[in-house]
């Protein structure tokens, strides 16, 4: 028997199936709608990020901030507490990487960023707070100069109690007092001397507790100690928030709308509630610690750059803190015996570098190149020990690697190039709060023929000049071979000077010459 299909047999189950695949369609592009909606918020199709790396002091306050964005902003703010300096290091050396947005403690560390090599960074940013420079000190020490009856003044305090310093080449609160001291000293007769004196004041004696230290109100407050203010015009932290170069256009245009939340009077409250001051300086919460407050406006902004750089080396002078580029000959001539002394001219010249390196302070940073001619490949020097502390050199094996140096044999003194190569480094290299030196030890005069020659050597030193930031050579010449004319013309375009001797035998004599000269900076010695 003929069996005929069951009603809408073969063309009921396509339907069914395409209809089902319909509702699922349907169904999922209703979900991810839905989910998107959910997702990003009032219609935003994704959060752009904005990576903000801050002052640790100031960073808790901008978390907090960053929870209270809008969703129909559609971006997100993530806040990374680091310090200024580290994070000045990082924007001097890479191009692709860190924030969208840096706020430093203050605008001083902009300018030391860019010469750290962030030529690209902004040289100002939007104030988002405020907080003057104060020296913090303990109830019980305030008392002793007659606190809470009257408030103790810096001068009261320098000169009655151990004071606490930062490094101001890393720390910008050591940038900020000493701007602070040299407009207290400004009207002295003789200003640089005063700001010398008053300088020598800030280091307590090794295993001495500092009674003061230098703060930020902010964090004085916060720690309930007393504040003392210098009484004068002084530019505070003032937290400038900098969009950096590598920011999206769309991360620029959430940070731009994020400043402006940071900006909002309800922003300058919770910045008031953290012990903040508005970006005018002006202190919107009474604090009953503070009643004396500080009378004296506060500059916005960082201070000119003549001025950072003139107290900085100031400060350099005085601490006898230093970063020298040495460059040591090793050409063949070294090896040459010294009459009467059983000695190479090499090893001479090794004896008086390492005992000099204990007259400089362990803080000191000290780098050294060795010069010949073709020493690396085509190059007439190399660099043997790289840029660190006179303490991380002694603790890794630096003054082994020192004294295991010889000469090369049959080498030249390929002197023009090595000193504009060692010069060029330290000029991109040069740290603000040392003195900054590039010293030259040699027996001999140029001999390389393939070399730039004095005039263009001269010429380009010329051209690497800045007033503001003082890069001398030391010329320290040794031996009947020497060219006292070219160490001399070479030390004079830096703005240095140069030590020589025909007799080898006198090295350490010239050496400790140099060292003295090196160490004794103006306003303490007149050029």
């Amino acid at each position: 028997m003929q069996v005929g299909p069951r009603r809408g047999g073969r063309f009921t189950a396509p339907v069914v199936v395409l209809s089902l695949l319909l509702v699922i369609a349907l169904g999922a592009w209703w979900g991810v709608d839905y989910l998107r909606a959910r997702l990003a918020g009032n219609g935003c199709d994704a959060l752009t990020p904005v990576e903000i790396t801050a002052a640790p002091d100031v960073a808790p306050v901008l978390t907090r901030l960053a929870q209270t964005v809008p969703q129909e902003e559609c971006f997100s703010v993530n806040v990374t507490a680091s310090e200024s300096a580290a994070t000045a290091d990082l924007l001097g050396t890479t191009t692709s990487g860190g924030p969208d947005v840096w706020i430093p403690e203050s605008s001083t560390m902009l300018s030391q960023a860019r010469d750290a090599g962030a030529w690209n960074l902004p040289e100002s940013g939007q104030s988002v707070a405020n907080s003057p420079v104060v020296l913090g000190l303990p109830d019980e020490t305030a008392r002793r100069f007659g606190w809470p009856g009257k408030a103790p003044s810096w001068q009261e305090i320098l000169d009655g109690s151990p004071v606490g310093f930062p490094d101001p080449a890393r720390d910008p609160l050591g940038v900020g007092t000493l701007l602070a001291l040299r407009k207290l000293t400004e009207k002295e007769p003789d200003p640089a001397a005063a700001l010398t004196a008053v300088m020598r004041k800030l280091n307590p004696a090794p295993g001495q507790a500092p009674a003061a230290f230098p703060a930020t109100e902010q964090s004085v407050l916060a720690r309930n100690l007393v504040a003392a203010y210098p009484g004068v015009p002084v530019q505070g932290f003032d937290y400038p928030y900098v969009v950096l170069p590598k920011a999206s256009e769309a991360s620029r245009s959430a940070a731009e709308r994020f400043l402006r939340l940071l900006l909002d009077p309800l922003a300058g409250g919770i910045f008031a509630d953290a012990g903040f001051r508005a970006p005018t300086g002006q202190f919107a919460v009474p604090r009953a610690r503070d009643s004396r407050t500080d009378p004296a406006p506060h500059p916005a902004g960082a201070p000119p750059a003549t001025e950072l750089y003139a107290v900085l080396q100031a400060w350099a002078g005085t601490n006898l803190s230093a970063r020298v580029q040495v460059l040591l000959d090793v050409s063949g001539s070294m090896a040459a015996a010294v009459p009467g002394t059983g000695k190479s001219r090499m090893d001479l010249t090794l004896q008086a570098a390492t005992q000099g390196l204990g007259l400089f302070k362990p803080t000191t940073e000290l780098g050294l190149w060795l010069f010949s001619t073709k020493l690396d490949g085509g190059k007439d020097h190399r660099v043997l020990l790289p840029m660190k502390t006179i303490a991380e050199q002694k603790s890794s094996g630096g003054v082994g690697q020192l004294q295991a140096v010889r000469p090369k044999a049959g080498g030249a003194t390929g002197l023009y190039d090595s000193i504009l190569a060692a010069y060029q480094n330290a000029r991109q290299n040069w740290k603000p709060g040392r003195i900054n030196l590039v010293v030259v030890l040699t027996d001999g005069r140029n001999e390389d023929s393939e070399t730039i020659g004095l005039p263009r050597l001269l010429e380009e030193l010329g051209k690497l000049q800045d007033p503001r930031k003082p890069l001398p050579v030391i010329g320290i010449g040794i031996g009947p071979d020497i060219d006292a004319s070219e160490l001399r013309q070479v030390s004079t375009a830096t703005g240095g000077d140069s030590f020589t001797t025909p007799d080898p035998r006198k090295i350490s004599d010239v050496f400790y010459q140099a060292l003295s000269k090196i160490m004794c900076q103006p306003p303490i010695c007149k050029n």
